[in-house]
């Protein structure tokens, strides 16, 4: 006790005589026959600094000059102790553990008791104190990622080959790693903020993937929910875990002297999603020290993954508060039997602050944030940091990797048939041939080319080129926007549009492509969209006021003219005419526009961007707009004030369902031009879009004063497991149902200057239906049916995918 007093004494002594940093470098190995550890604990005593071996039982770990007692541990052994003087980088500070050779009590187990739900009703009490005592923390973290294909990914090529057909898919080698250093904070009752001080990565990825590596993806099954692939999955000691999960006493091992039980725990229900493996947790004091789990099949959607595997260990800290040490994550994938690919997430958690005085006010909207001079760190920034030590195989990758993207290649590497663009170097494109073409009854046969460039000055001005010209309309349209990026994070856009164009009428509810509109006339005569032509220039610019909120301002000025059926060519319905394109209001517009966003979701800054995302919780979104044209102060041809407002956004509602919502109102005090109307979002016959109206057509309904809602209700597979349907709940279809409700209305004055007749929705209209398909496929079959208004296509059933 004397000497341990000692050490001690000297060890705070020494700490604050010197704050250089040296190495302790080595290898833990079981004694018996020199089994490298993988992931084994080490420790400094009596201080919060520690680290994980790596897969070959090799670690290194960074501390101050002074004395210090090592410690490497590992359940079923007895830990290792070594003393050390660290005054200079230290090599070869090895550990041999011995197997346990306590000798352990045996569980007793008394008639229709199962020891293990004793065991863990003890243990979810034990977390209960923890959390209580527990009010705030803060770390430091380094992880490794790594990324396993078949083939090398090239960083000049935009897809990955995945060898699609071969035969061999079970070889998997390093293609790509990622590292960074993080700290993080966190603060009851849900305060969370992770800062990343450095990255790096291999030559073929960009910085950007390095926030995988954030804290998003580093779990705690100290938590009540643990959440992958979207879903939360109760944990194995969350409150409610004995009515999910079925526990027994698998093995019972010691580490030291401390009797360690290992309990395996799955679903009570194997259709519901849940981990399945082992827990650790110690005896009389019930500490949860140790997870080795793997998501089950249900938990799987689609069962594309062969294995999602986590490991994680705790250690105690202050006030006997058990912190996790280290994460790993292992996935591998396989698509379809014939492609595989794998991932590996290694972190270690180190120098915790337990119950640090942290301000409210050091939270934020940004949870991820990423330091400006993160990617500015060279060698001498990694040969000085803490990390987890490269392994024989993670080294010669790096080596390969780099040597592949120093290649040199052409520009035709990078060519695909199907691409949109041809991609000359990184900032500058032009169309590609699948993008040069197009047809509708205006132009007729149409070629089209465009010139962009992108992420010019830092990423911050991206600008485009584009020409078409008709051969039946014998027009040259001509397109060029521009958009600069200002400010730390780029949240301020300012943003120039000049155009003489073929416009499409009411494109803004209308989100076919145009390769489908070009199909359907081509093959069919069926054309489903209507145009006008319009020339003149737009101006904008949007800022960032405050993290939630968003201001824009702009001019607009633009000449509408009629359109004209010029063709009449198809491939087949020779004997059949295109219908005639509807007249627009002639006019030149004038006006200033104004909106703004209100966005409460958390955001990651990544170094460069502000980028907002729900990460699988609710949000609400609220924007509007207002277009005020003037004759007298704007000299425009017509007076009126369009005033927009939306709101959309997404509520959990259970297990992996959510609610998407979308409700839109328009309002229009004076006169607005017939173009700048708005169409219910409708469908063409057969298929189907999201938050659209699927019972009406294209353009069918147009109004002047305009309120739609569109709720979505994904249930995706829960509905089906939730009511344990025979069958049904193991196939993995995903359902959504809907409800769409929209009024319209238009004014008798307008209605009377139109050039066309309007039906409006007075009484509001009403549709319901549901889509069902399966994970795996990119479609569903949808079905819906109009509740009032009823007339033509009362019930419809469409194809619901990306592809239109």
């Amino acid at each position: 006790m004397k000497f341990k007093f000692l050490i001690s004494f000297f060890l705070l002594i020494q700490f604050s005589l010197s704050a250089q940093d040296f190495f302790v470098r080595g290898k833990v190995t079981a004694d018996s026959i020199e089994l490298p550890l993988s992931y084994a604990n080490i420790r400094a005593a009596n201080t919060t600094t520690g680290t994980a071996s790596n897969k070959s039982g090799n670690y290194e770990l960074k501390l101050t000059k002074g004395v210090y007692i090592l410690i490497a541990s590992y359940i079923g052994y007895i830990s290792d102790t070594i003393t050390v003087f660290v005054d200079k980088d230290l090599e070869n500070i090895n550990f041999s553990l011995k197997n346990t050779e306590v000798k352990l009590q045996e569980v007793v187990v008394k008639p229709g008791e199962n020891p293990a739900i004793r065991i863990i009703k003890k243990s979810i009490e034990r977390k209960n104190q923890r959390r209580a005592i527990l009010h705030s923390y803060e770390f430091e973290a380094y992880t490794k990622g790594i990324i396993k294909t078949q083939e090398d990914i090239d960083a000049h090529r935009s897809s990955v080959n995945l060898n699609i057909g071969v035969d061999d898919t079970a070889s998997l080698k390093i293609t790509g790693i990622f590292e960074n250093q993080s700290k993080g904070f966190f603060k009851k009752p849900d305060l969370y903020k992770e800062i990343i001080l450095a990255r790096k990565q291999s030559a073929n990825f960009p910085p950007s993937i390095n926030i995988l590596t954030g804290g998003r993806l580093i779990q705690n099954f100290y938590e009540e929910n643990i959440n992958f692939l979207g879903r939360d999955i109760p944990g194995p000691i969350s409150d409610n875990a004995l009515e999910y999960y079925y526990y027994f006493i698998k093995n019972t091992l010691a580490i030291d002297n401390r009797t360690v039980y290992q309990i395996h725990i799955e679903p009570d229900i194997s259709s519901d999603p849940g981990f399945v493996g082992s827990i650790f947790i110690t005896d009389s004091t019930y500490d949860l020290i140790k997870v080795d789990l793997q998501l089950n099949r249900a938990a799987n959607t689609g069962g594309i993954f062969d294995t999602i595997n986590v490991f994680q260990q705790f250690s105690s800290y202050g006030q006997n508060i058990f912190m996790p040490v280290d994460y790993r994550l292992f996935v591998t994938a396989n698509i379809f039997n014939i492609a595989k690919f794998g991932f590996e997430l290694n972190t270690i958690l180190y120098d915790y602050k337990i119950n640090s005085e942290i301000q409210d006010d050091f939270f934020d909207k940004a949870i991820l944030k990423v330091l400006p001079e993160a990617d500015k760190k060279d060698s001498s920034y990694w040969k000085n940091a803490q990390t987890i030590p490269n392994t024989a195989e993670e080294k010669t990758a790096y080596k390969r990797i780099d040597s592949i993207s120093s290649t040199p290649v052409s520009v035709w590497d990078n060519f695909s048939i199907l691409s949109a663009k041809i991609n000359w170097n990184k900032n500058f494109s032009t169309s590609a041939p699948l993008s040069m073409y197009h047809f509708n009854r205006i132009e007729g046969h149409a070629v089209d080319l465009g010139f962009f460039t992108e992420d010019l000055f830092e990423n911050r001005l991206s600008a485009s080129l584009r020409f078409a010209y008709g051969f039946s309309d014998k027009k040259f349209k001509k397109d060029f926007s521009a958009e600069y990026l200002a400010g730390d994070y780029r949240t301020t856009k300012i943003s120039l549009n000049a155009f003489k164009r073929l416009n499409v009428l009411f494109g803004s509810s209308d989100s076919y492509n145009e390769l489908t509109t070009t199909v359907l006339a081509l093959l069919s005569k069926y054309e489903f969209r209507d145009y006008y032509y319009s020339s003149g220039f737009d101006f904008q610019i949007t800022g960032e006021v405050f993290p939630v909120l968003t201001l824009n301002g702009g001019f607009l000025n633009r000449t509408d003219k009629n359109a004209e059926v010029n063709t009449n060519f198809s491939f087949f319905k020779k004997s059949k005419s295109y219908r005639e394109n509807p007249p627009v209001t002639e006019i030149k517009i004038n006006a200033v526009t104004a909106g703004f966003k209100i966005d409460f979701r958390n955001y990651i800054e990544d170094g460069l961007f502000r980028r907002r995302s729900s990460f699988g919780n609710s949000f609400i979104i609220f924007e509007g707009n207002l277009t005020h044209s003037n004759k007298n102060l704007l000299n425009s041809g017509v007076d009126f004030t369009r005033y927009e407002l939306r709101t959309y956004g997404k509520l959990n509602t259970f297990n992996s369902a959510d609610l998407g919502f979308r409700i839109f109102a328009q309002s229009i005090d004076g006169f607005l031009p017939y173009q700048m109307l708005y169409a219910l979002p409708g469908n063409i016959d057969y298929t189907a879009q999201n938050n659209t109206f699927r019972t009406l057509d294209v353009n069918e309904i147009i109004g002047e004063n305009i309120i739609t809602i569109h709720l979505e209700h994904y249930w995706r597979d829960a509905l089906f497991r939730m009511l344990k349907i025979p069958f049904l709940k193991d196939l993995e279809l995903q359902l959504t149902t809907y409800l769409n409700a929209a009024y319209t209305d238009i004014n008798d004055i307008m209605a009377a200057v139109l050039p066309v007749n309007l039906k409006s929705f007075k009484n509001p209209f009403y549709e319901a239906g549901f889509s069902i398909g399966h994970i795996l496929l990119p479609l569903q079959i949808d079905l819906a049916w109009k509740l009032n208004h009823r007339g033509k296509n009362n019930f419809r059933v469409g194809i619901n995918t990306f592809v239109f």
